[in-house]
């Protein structure tokens, strides 16, 4: 099709509420439709959004799922897909922002916002991964001494340190991809795993679908959603899909393969951790109180072999997300500064070591990390989320900014809806806490 053909047909093709649809739009569907990937091309794509999945599921992810099937059996599932759906939507913003973005988002926020702006969005994302890190320093420990045996707590230095080592390398995002594509699949075996396993109850399971907020579960459901609509996540995905370089050729294959199934596997997999915790604990009516109190009830169930498959899953959520949790709070702070966008500039690398160092710091002097406050912090990082997720849904929306790859209104419609939900479950937790 020639370039005159192209303007002929982009001049009478009606848009979809946003006028008409431009040439060089056309011409990258074009461009799409002759370049059709193949199976194995379109796996290559992988990368972004799992990253973003693995941090999303850490440990605080598993705890606050675990608290919710052992206290309120499957009552809390829904939480989990609303939660995914949500995220699904605000990751697909931030993709393509990512595309469309010609040096980062927090970049383009200063460009369109002010630099202020996007100081505080660094900022942000920093205090969130400072929040995280703790879980996940003590989560990676946690798990290995389940499996090994030995210290929690020298296992935690360890992670530490091969997390510290990773993050030195050079290119260090397509490792840190590699790692993380490799650990949400053996997290996924296990969960899988596992659920079958406990043999639950699957209708009572599949009842949990409906909407219900049992007495004493708000803080509870606020944390269950500050893991699972993981704006901080989201936010970060526009860098990984710059440092990829992904073009707007790109976006229907990478919305198949990577967006969807990056944020749907972590979802998922919550919602198993929940069915497990009901059908092994949830009789009781009590919340766990540690998680090696789960992994433990498996032996009963399977023998050693149950635990050490949950507890494999349970160290490869812990050191996935940490590792994702250190590169995501140094690239963005080091932006917000002015420092540079990339996970491999020098002033990234310091500031996901020092997020490294405080998790593995509070880890050793309090030796300890117990449930709630797990929880709690969790459901903190929903204060700054708001921020974050109004910051995605008003860049999507800057036409000199995004084109034709702006929001359109269903997009707009659930953005809404999730920075409603993050901005109602903030008031809800403030008045928890205080009453």
């Amino acid at each position: 099709m020639s370039d005159r053909s192209t303007t002929r047909r982009t001049s009478t093709t009606p848009g979809t509420g946003y006028g008409r649809v431009s040439t060089e739009t056309m011409r990258n569907i074009v461009e799409t439709r002759r370049t059709r990937r193949s199976f194995w091309q379109q796996l290559t794509l992988i990368g972004p959004a799992f990253v973003a999945g693995a941090w999303q599921f850490g440990p605080g992810n598993l705890t606050t799922a675990v608290q919710a099937g052992s206290g309120y059996q499957y009552a809390l599932i829904w939480v989990i897909v609303v939660s995914t759906i949500l995220m699904i939507f605000l990751t697909d913003m931030s993709v393509r922002l990512g595309i469309k973005s010609p040096i980062s988002l927090i970049s383009s926020i200063k460009d369109h916002l002010g630099g202020w702006v996007g100081v505080v969005a660094g900022i942000g994302v920093f205090l969130i991964t400072l929040c995280f890190s703790v879980g996940n320093a003590v989560g990676s420990g946690l798990g290995l001494s389940m499996l090994l045996g030995g210290s929690p707590i020298m296992w935690t230095v360890i992670c530490t340190v091969v997390v510290a080592g990773i993050l030195l390398l050079r290119n260090v995002y397509r490792v840190i991809e590699k790692v993380l594509v490799v650990a949400v699949a053996l997290m996924s075996i296990t969960f899988i795993a596992s659920a079958f396993i406990a043999n639950p109850d699957w209708a009572a399971a599949g009842a949990g679908l409906l909407p219900t907020a049992p007495g004493g579960a708000w803080l509870l459901i606020v944390a269950l959603v500050g893991t699972n609509f993981s704006v901080n996540a989201a936010f970060y995905t526009s860098y990984g899909t710059k440092e990829r370089g992904r073009s707007e050729a790109d976006y229907r294959d990478v919305t198949v393969v990577d967006t969807i199934p990056g944020i749907v596997a972590p979802g998922i997999m919550t919602a198993l951790v929940i069915v497990v915790a009901a059908a092994v604990l949830g009789h009781t009516g009590e919340a766990a109180p540690t998680i090696v109190a789960l992994a433990g009830v498996f032996e009963p169930l399977a023998g050693p072999v149950g635990a050490t498959i949950f507890g494999l899953g349970f160290f490869a959520a812990a050191f996935s997300s940490m590792i994702a949790n250190a590169t995501a709070g140094g690239t963005m702070l080091s932006d917000g500064l002015g420092k540079g966008p990339s996970s491999s500039s020098a002033t990234a690398k310091l500031v996901s070591g020092g997020i490294l160092a405080f998790g593995v710091l509070i880890a050793v002097v309090f030796q300890s990390s117990p449930v709630q406050l797990i929880v709690i912090a969790q459901a903190l990082t929903v204060l700054i989320a708001p921020i974050l997720a109004a910051l995605i849904i008003i860049m999507a929306n800057r036409v000199t900014l995004m084109g034709d790859m702006r929001n359109r209104w269903w997009q707009n419609l659930c953005g809404i809806i999730g920075l409603v939900a993050v901005v109602l479950l903030s008031i809800r937790l403030v008045i928890t806490l205080v009453s």
